[in-house]
């Protein structure tokens, strides 16, 4: 290489460099860069155009009168963000595209009353699919724009509501319809969300959701250490002290106790427990088992149907699963036929009574926005 190319080269190689430190820069400006959304619908034009465009609106969405043409068009009263996973090489940051607080909680109370509370949408399996991507996306917008404050636990009490109400709602359907373990991991996130963001703060329903999260939980060490370091306020409240009530029955297995207290608590309250149920039942039948075997030893099968807080044809199915004697009216417990793993299929969803009871007359809509 001559000198002349040398130097040619040199100048170029700096300016390579000088790049590079100027990418640094700003790569760390737009680390700290945090948009604020401009979107002032339920879903940006640009999705919306996209997805007429695909053909892959949701039949919650398409305009009245267009569902039978080859491309539908969307309802823009009714359409929605979904939500959409982070990609290489994709801006999820354009102003355009993101929701603002304001919009975005509007957006969950139409999924909320619209939607989830709508009694002419069914299946309610496909309602639930639908609010779940829905809410998600808020979520999604709402991290990307790190909204914080009043807004972001508006959101998130109301998700959390709907994912417990699901939980209670959809127990016992097929996989393919309902995954109980994806419901669980997004309520535990939006869970542990909601709690950080009261501790910056009072909240009007702090002692509604602290509750909730110790009832979830029951038997989590995590949990009962959080609810035992509540503010004073908080922790002497009543909805805390039942919870702390039922989570002590439960960590020192005294299922008759746990039962009776479990008739106290409110619908929502239950739907957080219910998840507990079969294993507090079981840890009864268990319990009497051993303390109840004898020959001659006969127990009322309608008096132990009240402390399981079931239908008497119920509490019989769940006896003999578990291997204990039916003999007319009466229960035969013995020790030795006790099985721990209950033979055939009991599904949690038939032994709802408990839970069935206390929601009576309540709407979606009121559980949902806690004003039930």
């Amino acid at each position: 290489m001559n000198r002349s190319s040398a130097n040619r080269t040199r100048p170029r190689s700096r300016r390579a460099g000088g790049r590079r430190h100027e990418e640094h820069f700003e790569a760390e400006e737009k680390a700290d860069f945090v948009p604020r959304g401009t979107c002032t619908t339920m879903c940006p034009n640009s999705e919306v155009r996209q997805r007429e465009a695909q053909n892959r609106l949701h039949r919650f969405e398409i305009l009245a009168g267009t569902e039978r043409e080859r491309l539908p068009r969307a309802d823009l009263a009714r359409v929605v963000k979904e939500y959409s996973r982070p990609a290489a090489g994709k801006d999820t940051t354009r102003a355009g595209d993101l929701r603002p607080p304001d919009v975005l909680l509007r957006t969950v109370c139409y999924l909320v009353d619209d939607i989830a509370a709508c009694p002419t949408l069914q299946p309610w399996t496909e309602v639930y699919s639908f609010v779940f991507d829905r809410l998600r996306s808020v979520r999604q917008d709402m991290v990307i724009q790190r909204i914080c404050g009043a807004d972001c636990v508006s959101v998130l009490e109301r998700t959390v509501r709907f994912l417990l109400y699901a939980s209670y709602r959809l127990c016992g359907q097929p996989l393919r319809l309902y995954d109980p373990h994806i419901n669980d991991t997004h309520l535990q996130e939006s869970l542990s969300w909601l709690l950080e963001c009261y501790a910056e703060g009072q909240h009007k329903h702090q002692d509604e959701f602290q509750a909730l999260s110790l009832l979830y939980n029951l038997g989590s060490p995590r949990a009962t250490q959080h609810a035992l370091a509540l503010p004073q306020r908080v922790r002497h409240s009543p909805p805390v002290q039942l919870a702390l009530a039922v989570s002590r029955a439960y960590m020192e297995r005294n299922p008759v106790r746990l039962l009776r207290l479990a008739r106290k608590l409110d619908f929502l309250q239950a739907c957080a427990l219910h998840r507990h149920l079969l294993s507090s039942r079981r840890d009864l039948l268990l319990l009497y088992s051993h303390g109840h075997s004898s020959r001659n030893c006969r127990f009322p099968i309608q008096k132990l149907a009240d402390i399981l807080s079931l239908e008497q044809s119920l509490a019989a199915q769940l006896c003999q699963a578990h291997g204990i004697q039916i003999s007319g009216d009466w229960v035969v417990f013995s020790k030795s036929a006790f099985t721990e793993s209950p033979s055939g299929e009991l599904q949690c969803a038939h032994m709802h009574k408990l839970v069935d009871d206390k929601q009576r007359d309540l709407s979606v809509g009121s559980i949902i926005h806690g004003i039930a």
